[in-house]
C-alpha cells in the first residue's frame, strides 16, 4: 500500500509495473552513465553520422600501415629535438594511429575515471521540492528522470567526445594527462588539415608529432599531471544537479527537423547543455586556478613546438602555428 511507504523510500514510479521496472534496471544497470550509448553516440559523432544502420555506409578500415610506419619515422626526428629544447627524457612511447572513430572510443575509456565522477556528481536526487513531494505526477516524472538520466548522460558524453574525434590531431588536443601516456594521432584530420590550408604533409605530420610528444612530455612530469588532474577532478566533482536547467536548454534548442539524428547528436555534444546550465559556485571559484593552469600548459606546450618546428621544418612552421592557432580560436567557446 502507498500509505505503508516509508518517507525516506526512493521514488521510482515503475516498481509496480514489470515491463518498465525491467526498463528502468536496463537504463540505470551500468552505473550513473550508460556506456554503451556513450560508445554508440561517440562513435555516431565522430563519423558524422555515417555509421547509423541502413546508411549503406560501413565501418571504416584501419589506418594504412605505410602510415603508421612514416609517423615512426618522423617521430624519430622530432623526439630529438622535443627532447634537447625542454631538456628532458621525451617517453619512449611509440606513435599509434586511429581513426576518428578509433580515437573516440580509446578516448573514451582512457577518461573513464573522469567521466563517472562527473556523472554520479549530476545524478539524480530522490528528493522532490516540500510543495511537491505529495504530487503523484511529480514523483513519476521525477522517477522518470532518473530512470533516464544514465542514458541521457552517456549520450551526451558520447557525443562530446565524437565531435572532439572529429577534429583532434592526437592526444594532447586536450590537456588533460590521461592515467596512461599514449600517443594516438589521427591521419585522416591531420591530412585534412593539411590539405584545407595547403600544407606539405609531412610537414604537418612534424609539427603534430612535436605538439605531441611535447605534450606526452610534459606531462611525464608527476608534479604537474597530478596537479591539473586534481583540479579538473575537482572541478568536475562540484557539479550539481539541476534537470530543470538542462531541460530548458534542450527545449531552447532549434532542431533541425529534416535530420532529427544529426541535430540531436549536435544538441548532445554541445558542452554547454551537460555542462553549461549545471555550474555551482564552487566551480566559479575554482575556475580561475584551472583557466591559469589549462592556459600555461598550452602555453608551454605551444613554446616547445614553435622552437622545436622552426628546427625541422623552417620557415613554413610559422604559417602551420598560425593555422592551427585560428582553427584553436574558432573552435574556443
Amino acid at each position: 500500500m502507498a500509505d505503508d511507504d516509508e518517507p525516506g523510500d526512493s521514488i521510482d514510479p515503475f516498481a509496480g509495473l514489470p515491463l518498465f521496472g525491467d526498463l528502468s534496471r536496463a537504463l540505470s544497470g551500468q552505473g550513473p552513465l550508460n556506456w554503451d550509448a556513450a560508445r554508440q553516440f561517440a562513435v555516431l559523432a565522430s563519423s558524422g553520422g555515417g555509421l547509423l544502420a541502413g546508411t549503406g555506409t560501413t565501418t571504416p578500415a584501419n589506418v594504412d600501415p605505410a602510415v603508421r610506419i612514416k609517423y615512426g619515422e618522423l617521430a624519430q626526428i622530432a623526439r630529438l629535438h622535443v627532447a634537447d629544447v625542454m631538456q628532458l627524457e621525451v617517453p619512449d612511447t611509440e606513435p599509434s594511429v586511429a581513426t576518428a572513430e578509433q580515437w573516440a572510443q580509446q578516448t573514451l575509456e582512457a577518461y573513464r575515471p573522469l567521466f563517472t565522477d562527473l556523472a554520479t556528481s549530476l545524478g539524480s536526487t530522490d528528493e522532490l521540492p516540500t510543495e511537491l513531494s505529495t504530487d503523484p505526477m511529480a514523483q513519476m516524472m521525477a522517477g522518470f528522470g532518473k530512470m533516464m538520466a544514465p542514458a541521457m548522460m552517456g549520450m551526451s558524453v558520447g557525443s562530446m567526445v565524437g565531435n572532439l574525434a572529429r577534429r583532434a590531431f592526437g592526444v594532447y588536443d586536450l590537456p588533460i594527462p590521461r592515467a596512461t601516456p599514449a600517443l594516438v594521432l589521427v591521419p585522416s584530420n591531420i591530412d585534412t588539415f593539411a590539405e584545407e590550408w595547403s600544407i606539405q604533409l609531412d610537414e604537418m605530420r612534424l609539427w603534430v608529432l612535436a605538439h605531441e610528444l611535447a605534450g606526452l612530455t610534459l606531462f611525464s612530469v608527476d608534479h604537474i599531471a597530478d596537479h591539473l588532474r586534481s583540479l579538473v577532478q575537482r572541478h568536475v566533482g562540484a557539479f550539481r544537479p539541476d534537470p530543470s536547467a538542462i531541460t530548458d536548454k534542450l527545449t531552447s534548442l532549434e532542431m533541425d527537423q529534416s535530420d532529427p539524428m544529426a541535430a540531436m547528436q549536435a544538441a548532445f555534444g554541445d558542452p554547454e547543455v551537460l555542462l553549461g546550465a549545471v555550474r555551482s559556485p564552487e566551480q566559479q571559484a575554482l575556475e580561475p586556478q584551472l583557466d591559469a593552469a589549462v592556459a600555461v600548459t598550452i602555453g608551454a606546450i605551444d613554446w616547445v613546438v614553435d622552437a622545436v618546428s622552426v628546427r625541422i621544418i623552417g620557415g613554413n612552421a610559422l604559417q602551420i602555428a598560425e593555422a592551427v592557432r585560428r582553427r584553436r580560436a574558432e573552435t574556443s567557446p
